[in-house]
């Protein structure tokens, strides 16, 4: 379809399996998509995807000189006998998808390949059946996926993103700098060129995770046998403002299995308080902010502030009659801020 890098390997793929076998040897053009630089012979780089296909091929890559048509010959004639025997005899021809273009390209390259030569025996499927097809390596139990290279940082929370998902290393890794091969279907993560991490591709909804236990802190590994919804059962029991809090604590993380901890602990508390008392400073810890943390309800345990009734909103709003019985109606007085 173009002339980028995908539909240069695709082209690849479909060749070898076209072929049933490997050529141990590349000779490309030095166009971008196979040559990243090239200032001579002596100094040519591979682009990494391509060289990253003809490893998985067992293939070496030699591309042709600048100006050396001499370097390919062979193909640089067959362009010539394509285009004549193929393309044009096509030219006239209305097609309504790629797919049905290629399937009148493909019989028309069979007819070409069966052709008898003019001046002597064969034909060029036979030279290639008889001699070459034998020293053709096997082709790998896999084709070529094509891959696409980033780079990524390491979360707090020991996950990559990657297009709006979530995948995890080993925790430490965390805040280092890693490569990230990714294809349709998987994703694989190195660190100075070794594989650290290997996932399954994820779709769909944004924000999914791909977790494996393996590298997760053995702090956060020990609660795996607990889940979001435990812990709301479980605080549910105790009273709907715990419930509350502890649905506000499992939601706060990026990973729910980092605010186990914090929901343990907090409901733990109920065990040194009582249900009651713990019930009472996550209802007075609400009134402050929608999302209370465990350290600001154990404060509120610890001071014993759970016990006090919570102020009165109206206690401020004195109306003019009430006023006028007491010069002091407008007064709260010190007991009301020693609260």
């Amino acid at each position: 379809m173009d002339e980028k890098q995908p539909s240069w390997i695709a082209a690849h793929v479909h060749m070898y399996e076209y072929f049933g076998g490997v050529a141990r040897i590349l000779v490309p053009d030095n166009c971008r998509t196979a040559v990243d630089h090239n200032k001579g012979w002596k100094d040519q780089r591979i682009n990494a995807v391509y060289q990253e296909m003809a490893e998985h091929y067992g293939t070496a890559i030699i591309p042709a000189r600048v100006r050396a048509p001499k370097d390919k010959p062979n193909a640089e004639g067959s362009v010539g006998n394509i285009s004549t025997w193929i393309t044009a005899a096509l030219r006239n021809e209305q097609f309504f998808s790629l797919s049905e273009l290629n399937r009148a390209i493909r019989q028309k390259l069979e007819v070409f390949s069966h052709r008898p030569f003019q001046k002597k025996e064969g034909s060029r499927y036979e030279i290639f059946r008889n001699e070459e097809l034998p020293l053709l390596s096997p082709l790998p139990a896999t084709p070529y996926e094509l891959a696409e290279w980033k780079q990524a940082t390491v979360q707090f929370n020991y996950h990559i993103s990657f297009a709006g998902m979530l995948y995890s290393v080993p925790y430490e890794y965390i805040k280092r700098k890693v490569d990230v091969r990714v294809t349709d279907k998987t994703i694989e993560i190195f660190y100075n060129h070794n594989r650290i991490a290997f996932h399954r591709r994820l779709y769909g909804r944004k924000g999914q995770y791909s977790t494996v236990t393996e590298h997760m802190p053995v702090s956060h590994q020990q609660y795996l046998e607990w889940n979001g919804d435990r812990f709301r059962k479980w605080s549910e029991r105790i009273g709907a403002s715990t419930y509350q809090v502890v649905d506000a604590i499992l939601t706060s993380k990026r990973v729910e299995q980092q605010s186990y901890r914090s929901c343990m602990g907090l409901l733990k508390l109920a065990d040194k308080y009582s249900v009651d008392r713990l019930e009472a400073a996550c209802r007075k810890a609400l009134s402050f902010t929608s999302t209370p943390s465990y350290k600001s309800i154990k404060n509120i345990l610890d001071t014993g502030s759970d016990q006090i009734d919570l102020p009165d909103k109206g206690a401020a709003t004195v109306s003019h009659t009430e006023a006028g019985k007491s010069s002091h109606a407008l007064t709260r007085g010190a007991d009301y801020y020693r609260r």
